[in-house]
């Protein structure tokens, strides 16, 4: 195995563009690193990201938003107040995933490349509108995190291509977003089900919205007809019922040993609920 430490993505593409057997990147390395000791994968290339001075930046965009580097830790992401309060959901999202330990390490890039349906910080990403930045040795392109993971463990990433940044879009005023899981322990478990809502408000009616649903489908789900259930409304009564029969529609699961096809249909329905009822509180300034 050859070991790389490029110190910008040019470098690290040229390296994978050479590279002609297994490639892999390393950022956080909390799925890779297990990947390896376990056998799963044994790359002829390790191309190590963290040394790529950029990669552990949270900074403002020129447009208000947010560039998160590829190897900011979940537990980095925690501790920045203002992103925390622009956006909550993604990430208490990302805080969900793995232990204090874990969350060390891992990454929303990780979580996001590993293409699994339960990922925690996938449905806030999506939600949010997040744009993720792929790079290769032919240049840059932003494609929305929804169209990243095309089914379990697969992406649309191409050999020598790699994600460079995310990029959250200005929060602006009167907007709120969450994300909420099941789960059948209290912690250190992955989602049965999870659903995220990211919405704006003009008086107390509902402007614009985006939910996500996780676990539910082979990848995360961005569902349109729940959003528009909900644009529109002050979320009474009619309205949540409409987003409840929106996610539980939209929902494709699949039964085994941790849940129902019937009861993730049941469960998904409730926590779009319970998501959007929080995104609005946190839109109209009652709660964090």
């Amino acid at each position: 195995m050859r070991y790389h430490t490029p110190k910008s993505f040019d470098e690290a593409t040229a390296i994978a563009a050479r590279a002609s057997g297994v490639t892999r990147f390393l950022a956080g390395g909390t799925d890779v690193l297990v990947q390896l000791r376990a056998g799963m994968v044994t790359p002829d290339d390790l191309i190590d990201l963290k040394h790529i001075p950029e990669v552990k930046g949270i900074t403002r965009t020129a447009a208000g938003g947010w560039r998160i580097g590829i190897a900011v830790s979940g537990a980095e992401l925690g501790r920045h107040e203002a992103l925390c309060a622009d956006w909550p959901g993604v990430v208490e999202g990302m805080n969900l995933v793995g232990s204090t330990q874990v969350q060390g390490r891992a990454t929303l890039v990780g979580n996001l490349c590993n293409g699994s349906p339960a990922a925690d910080s996938v449905p806030g990403l999506i939600a949010a509108g997040a744009l993720v930045t792929i790079t290769s040795a032919a240049g840059s392109r932003d494609v929305p995190a929804e169209e990243i993971a095309t089914g379990p463990g697969r992406t649309i990433l191409k050999p020598g291509e790699v994600i460079s940044a995310i990029t959250l879009p200005p929060r602006g005023a009167h907007g709120g977003d969450a994300y909420l899981r099941f789960i059948p322990r209290t912690e250190m478990d992955i989602a049965v089900v999870g659903a995220a809502v990211s919405l704006t408000l003009e008086g107390d009616k509902i402007a614009s919205a985006r939910v996500a649903l996780g676990a539910v489908a082979p990848k995360v789900l961005l569902v349109a007809d729940a959003a528009k259930a909900i644009v529109g409304t002050t979320l009474d009564d009619t309205a949540l019922e409409a987003l409840v029969a929106a996610a539980r529609a939209a929902a494709n699961p699949i039964s085994d040993k941790r849940g129902t096809v019937e009861f993730r249909k049941e469960v998904v329905g409730v926590l779009a609920r319970r998501a959007a009822l929080i995104a609005y509180a946190r839109a109209k300034g009652e709660t964090k």
